[in-house]
């Protein structure tokens, strides 16, 4: 239980005395109270705002009911002080060894220091990255991934069962296109002169291998023969191929799934059909004639009978064709079916999306509250591409040029871990410039390095003491001044901002608190900069050696459980 959560426990007593007092009405929601730090802390250590929520539906004064909560929470032993500000806000100012506490308790759980249940065990299904299985991982894939999998290690750190799946878009007619490219690449291995890659082909080398391990499996027997032939082989093989090299590429950011989800094995188990018979025999799937598409005249627009999902009634702009005129699936419709499927065995449903499929959320939302009769919850997070930069300058990507650039080679020049962080340190819906000489910057404007050098400065710590030969004793935390405990209440908020990023499903949220965090132990450390009786180490002084010493190990402590949940390893030293 977090330090918030055990206040807001104790708000709930002080409110539940007032409603046996007939000070306050029974019945009165409380979901919108809340426990926090104030926006100045200057004002107090926790802030409540729930006189200003409760006054109304309990039409009293909002001022009044505050001062009646205050006296409930002056009764609090934990409680040093309570003012009422402005029109109500209620600030509290706890006893001293609140933090001292909280600082043994963070040396106690160590990483497990911010983990909750507030996820209780809800089962939540994230689908991330689920890029096209015709070349390896570039960096327009990269922010998706780190997105994905830094919110699936949130939410199993607050408590919920996660289950992280990739799917395979197997059954397009891209696939077909890299049955073929890989087709001229074997023909290649065998010795044959190709010439230029048509257009239309990928040309990417990295399809060279996959043409030579071809030619060793099937020698010269499929040079001449028709396309029908060998399409279906190829095409298996390559993709197979192909989902090998993105998974390496995926390791090298410390990035797994659980499930990899093939379409086209949905899509040969009848899972679309299945799906629609689910709707029609709902009546949410009819024959019918879309309307033409704006700006066509009657003579250009073919007015077709297709079967068409209700999208509307839960949202969408339009009623929405699940097949083509030919009867083979829309991409719309084999999607429906598959989060059909993923719904089966989770709560709840998580999609990181590129920004440029913004345009589907609609409909695919309108799908999933059809077929789980609205009970499952689904939430699209849509990310934002990368910009790359070197110094300054724009890198161009394009993947069907074979130009691009690889997530391997990003992670091989500047390293997994600033990758990661990196991604991270925007809201995945902004905008994102990666310039690869500011990335690796020894600069406070660069958040990992500063974040980094954090945790090495209190690494540092040790080796320094043993070089001096102090020796330690045991800690005498009264001994903490106030900017030394101020850091410390912002160490004690890393759980509740754990739980509220997970609740809000944002990831990047840690990497702000971990920045806000650094910078607090930075000001800290610099203070003894002009006065060496505030540094880390005091020589002289063992006993305040040892105290400062247990605090700087706890922010560290906070520091890389942020980290861990970010995927990236904590420093011990910088270059």
């Amino acid at each position: 239980m977090t330090l918030y959560t055990r206040f807001r426990k104790q708000l709930d007593a002080a409110l539940d005395a007032l409603v046996a007092a007939g000070t306050l009405p029974e019945g009165l929601a409380r979901g919108a109270v809340t426990v926090e730090p104030p926006r100045d802390p200057a004002h107090g250590d926790l802030a409540t705002n729930a006189a200003m929520v409760l006054a109304k539906p309990a039409a009293t004064n909002p001022r009044a009911l505050a001062e009646a909560i205050a006296e409930q929470l002056r009764l609090i032993d934990e409680v040093a002080k309570v003012d009422v500000a402005g029109p109500g806000f209620i600030n509290l100012r706890l006893v001293p060894n609140i933090w001292s506490d909280e600082l043994r308790t963070i040396a106690e759980e160590g990483g497990d220091y911010g983990r909750s249940d507030a996820g209780a065990g809800v089962s939540v299904n994230i689908e991330y990255v689920s890029a096209n299985p015709t070349g390896p991982m570039h960096m327009g894939h990269c922010r998706g991934a780190v997105v994905g999998d830094a919110l699936a290690d949130l939410l199993e750190f607050a408590g919920n069962t996660v289950t992280r799946e990739y799917y395979v878009n197997d059954a397009g007619g891209q696939v077909d296109t890299l049955a073929r490219s890989a087709h001229l690449r074997y023909r290649e291995a065998l010795g044959e002169d190709i010439g230029e890659i048509p257009e239309g082909l990928y040309p990417g080398d990295y399809l060279i291998p996959v043409g030579t391990l071809l030619a060793e499996t099937y020698g010269d027997r499929f040079v001449a023969a028709p396309e029908a032939d060998w399409l279906a082989e190829f095409r298996t093989r390559t993709v197979a191929a192909m989902m090998d090299m993105i998974r390496a590429d995926l390791a090298l950011l410390g990035i797994r799934h659980d499930v990899f989800a093939s379409e086209a094995e949905l899509q040969a188990a009848g899972k679309p059909d299945d799906a629609e018979a689910w709707l029609r025999a709902r009546d949410l799937v009819y024959d019918g004639v879309l309307e033409a598409p704006k700006g066509e005249t009657p003579d250009d627009w073919e007015p077709v009978e297709l079967p068409l999902f209700r999208s509307t009634r839960f949202g969408d702009d339009q009623d929405r064709p699940i097949k083509k005129s030919n009867g083979s699936w829309t991409y719309f419709g084999a999607d429906l079916a598959y989060h059909y499927q993923k719904a089966q065995s989770s709560d709840e449903l998580i999609d990181i999306w590129g920004a440029d499929h913004a345009g589907t959320v609609k409909r695919i939302k309108a799908a999933v509250a059809a077929l789980t009769e609205e009970k499952t919850r689904f939430d699209v997070k849509l990310v934002q591409m990368v910009r790359l930069l070197r110094a300054g300058e724009p890198i161009k990507m394009s993947k069907r040029s074979g130009n691009f650039v690889t997530l391997a080679d990003v992670v091989g020049e500047v390293g997994k871990d600033v990758v990661r962080f990196t991604m991270l340190t925007r809201k995945a819906d902004a905008q994102m410039d990666f310039d690869f000489a500011k990335v690796v910057e020894a600069s406070r404007d660069n958040p990992v390095w500063y974040v980094q050098y954090a945790h090495a400065r209190i690494a540092s710590l040790h080796r320094k003491i043993a070089e001096l030969g102090i020796a330690l004793t045991a800690p005498d935390l009264s001994r903490l001044v106030e900017d030394e405990l101020a850091v410390v209440r912002l160490a004690a908020q890393f759980p509740r901002i754990v739980e509220a990023a997970a609740a809000a499903r944002e990831p990047h949220r840690i990497a702000f608190y971990l920045g806000d965090l650094a910078a607090a132990f930075h000001a800290l450390w610099n203070v003894g900069n002009d006065d060496p009786a505030r540094r880390m180490i005091v020589a002289a002084d063992p006993m305040l050696t040892s105290t400062r010493l247990f605090m700087a190990d706890q922010i560290g402590q906070v520091i890389r459980n942020g980290l861990a949940l970010m995927g990236v390893e904590a420093a011990e030293e910088l270059n």
